[in-house]
């Protein structure tokens, strides 16, 4: 498998109140965890990058360093903008190969894309199963972050978007001029992604194949969701 966007995180205040809207603008949403306990929520497609809500528990924003070191150098600093962002998106993942995940760590710090430690991570499902997953975070905050695929998959057996949505298509990513190099050294030729220069490194919107509009933004918390040009 070879790298490829993995999803995008949009922050929000209220994770319940941003599903319902999500819902409400026609996508199929659903909680990542038992909903009462939920932090995240994922809107599925049929194949491909997904969009992933999340919220932040209450005090994120002031734990930077008991975060550094529970999730490695680099995850403090990460962890505490999306606490301390308004709503919106706040990152974005490159899937990654389980196999070989240390030695993409390694070759990235030669490259001089340092990041820090590789953490494993399980997650109980709403319908009580387990799967686990891999993730790393770059030191520097800014850069999209490494993660493996779910083991076992998490994609739904089926996905049906009411307002038509069949793939996040396009992932439009602003990269400041001395982020590019580590940027391109971080998702190498995986395609969804296009990048233009700006003076913060972060995502700027994203385009969703299959719709014939833009998404309302009212629905969006922040976020710019664009109907897919319809030949790209």
């Amino acid at each position: 498998m070879s790298a490829r966007c993995s999803h995008v995180l949009l922050r929000v205040d209220d994770l319940a109140a941003a599903v319902a809207d999500f819902r409400a603008a026609g996508f199929q949403v659903d909680f990542a965890t038992a909903e009462e306990r939920a932090l995240h929520a994922h809107v599925w497609f049929p194949d491909g990058p997904i969009v992933e809500l999340l919220t932040t528990p209450r005090g994120a924003r002031w734990l930077r360093l008991p975060l550094e070191l529970f999730f490695g150098r680099g995850a403090g600093k990460r962890m505490v903008r999306w606490a301390r962002q308004a709503e919106g998106f706040c990152d974005v993942a490159v899937l990654t190969p389980r196999d070989g995940f240390a030695g993409r760590l390694a070759a990235l710090a030669r490259a001089g894309v340092p990041s820090g430690r590789a953490v494993r991570w399980k997650r109980r499902r709403p319908d009580g199963a387990r799967t686990e997953f891999s993730f790393a975070y770059p030191r520097n905050d800014r850069l999209p972050f490494l993660v493996t695929p779910y083991d076992p998959p998490q994609h739904p057996p089926a996905v049906a978007h009411p307002n038509g949505a069949t793939a996040l298509r396009t992932v439009e990513v602003g990269v400041r001029a001395r982020d590019l190099p580590a940027f391109r050294a971080l998702v190498g030729d995986a395609p969804g992604f296009r990048v233009r220069e700006a003076p913060v490194t972060g995502v700027l919107a994203i385009e969703i194949a299959g719709l014939d509009h833009d998404v309302d933004p009212a629905l969006t918390h922040g976020a710019v969701l664009r109907a897919a040009p319809a030949d790209g």
